[in-house]
């Protein structure tokens, strides 16, 4: 059953906070919310963890997994960046985006695209999700919290609690979350690909 955490939008109390970490750090999947929609997140090296995400949402090994990231000396550790991309990037966060990047070695294989060997990254624009990674000192992997054969993201803690209770560990509830997934932009190639379109304004991308 999973453990329901009621968190405050503007000042997370850090004893919640610290609980969901631990909950986390233990193993543990949690349902969160972001500044696009709610997303499934755990640590990088929980091979369960994972495959739990993978089976929730009927994934295959090409999905890109989000490395959920506080700030860009956390993101650096994580993917390879040029002077660049690193500038369209500095300008479009934090806020509702996923940058598609080549994978440094310290990614988990099992994270990154089987063939381009990439991995998604993001730094949310969300009180309670920096608060949340400033506990852990370390990314939440993550992944939208999109059922399969439905249109949009369930945007209710409750909802999410009772429909996915005996498949996560915690769901973490601050009140109204968005709908819309982030927009994801592919940088592998050095150059600026739309992959979606989402919460993220795609203008400056174009």
């Amino acid at each position: 059953m999973a453990k329901y955490f009621d968190v405050h939008p503007d000042n997370p109390q850090q004893r919640t906070i610290s609980n969901v970490a631990e909950r986390i750090r233990s193993g543990g999947l949690v349902a969160y919310p972001t500044d696009s929609c709610f997303a499934l997140g755990c640590q990088m090296g929980n091979r369960d963890g994972i495959n739990q995400i993978r089976s929730i949402r009927n994934l295959d090994d090409r999905h890109h997994f989000t490395l959920m990231c506080q700030n860009f000396a956390q993101l650096g550790q994580f993917v390879h960046i040029d002077k660049d991309v690193f500038r369209a990037i500095k300008a479009a966060t934090p806020g509702s985006y996923t940058f598609i990047l080549p994978a440094t070695k310290d990614v988990p294989r099992q994270l990154s695209h089987p063939k381009k060997k990439t991995v998604g990254v993001r730094i949310p624009d969300h009180v309670v999700t920096q608060a949340l990674l400033a506990e852990l000192g370390e990314p939440l992997l993550s992944s939208t919290l999109l059922l399969p054969d439905e249109d949009e993201p369930m945007t209710q803690g409750w909802e999410i609690k009772e429909r996915l209770d005996h498949v996560v560990d915690a769901v973490v509830d601050s009140g109204d979350c968005g709908t819309e997934p982030t927009t994801v932009i592919d940088f592998s190639s050095g150059e600026a690909e739309i992959v979606r379109r989402g919460a993220g304004d795609t203008a400056r991308f174009e």
